[in-house]
């Protein structure tokens, strides 16, 4: 299918923008103008929320923001979502994707907390999936103050988000430990290299770029050999048995779809049951485009639907 024409008309504004790009910017200027971005995109959230402050494992304060439909507010404990967001491990927080974490909570009525891990350059590999294990344990901990069911907790991201959430379950597998009941990835990022014929093919003119896409890869990664990390890059895991059933949503015209459905056959191969969706026309991070796309209603109703269908199994 051809490349949605509202994006079309979008990436043509984009790409004659003389404003340098975000790997030239440096990370200071890059986050002020991809928050200034989401306004455009995806408008102001006025949902109402709650801001958390728990401490990581190397005594670091961190912030999670709740988002719960006011009807959940006082009832009986809630599913949940721990949601991880994009942004290359360089730039997002709990503003960029708050409408996105907004409309999960109303539509699949339950609780979804936003992390606010920290992010590179300032803080380097493997602080974001330090920061993660941390937040979901303190979601187990913190369940009955939380009022959520420690039963029912799914973990979901986007991009880089998408690799924190499949990461987390792959740590918790080896640690034997509970996991979450399902992982929703949106695009995730799960290739220690971006050499796939979808990263050829869009490497530059559809908004996601090699050349920033790496940029931000080399403000997290330490060195090169982290690149073959699973913590970074989910597909060098020899075994993905065991994981939680996974919803999938990718974009057709995105580079990294191929290591998207190379992640959704690895997990396949591995018997885990999985759920694949990609959308035609779509740009990476249209799951954030309200303002652009009726595509990315659909995606969020996706997304509740499995995870209402995840929360209401036994």
């Amino acid at each position: 299918m051809p490349l949605n024409p509202d994006l079309a008309d979008f990436l043509e504004l984009a790409n004659q923008n003389s404003q340098p790009k975000m790997e030239q910017q440096g990370a200071d200027l890059a986050r002020e103008s991809y928050d200034t971005s989401t306004v455009f995109l995806d408008g102001e959230c006025e949902a109402l929320y709650q801001n958390y402050t728990f401490t990581s494992s190397d005594q670091s304060n961190l912030t999670i923001r709740c988002f719960k439909p006011e009807p959940l507010a006082a009832g009986s404990p809630s599913s949940a979502v721990l949601f991880l967001h994009g942004g290359g491990y360089v730039l997002g927080g709990l503003d960029s994707h708050a409408s996105l974490c907004a409309s999960m909570a109303e539509q699949a009525n339950c609780a979804v907390f936003s992390l606010d891990y920290r992010k590179a350059p300032e803080h380097k590999f493997p602080t974001a999936f330090n920061d993660t294990q941390d937040a979901y344990h303190w979601l187990l901990a913190n369940a009955d103050i939380l009022n959520i069911d420690i039963n029912k907790i799914a973990v979901a991201g986007d991009s880089v988000g998408g690799s924190l959430a499949t990461a987390l379950c792959i740590d918790l597998k080896g640690a034997d430990e509970p996991q979450p009941i399902m992982q929703v990835l949106l695009y995730p990022c799960t290739s220690a290299h971006q050499n796939s014929d979808s990263h050829k093919r869009f490497s530059r003119g559809y908004l996601l770029e090699q050349d920033t896409l790496q940029w931000m890869f080399t403000q997290y990664l330490r060195d090169e050999n982290d690149r073959n990390n699973w913590r970074f890059a989910p597909l060098e895991h020899q075994d993905l048995s065991g994981l939680p059933p996974a919803w999938i949503g990718l974009a057709e015209y995105d580079p990294l779809v191929d290591e998207g459905v190379a992640y959704n056959s690895r997990l396949e191969e591995a018997g885990i049951a999985t759920e694949l969706t990609i959308y035609s026309g779509m740009l990476h991070d249209f799951a954030r485009f309200s303002n652009l796309v009726d595509e990315t209603a659909v995606v969020r109703s996706d997304i509740a639907k499995a995870l209402i269908k995840a929360f209401c199994r036994p």
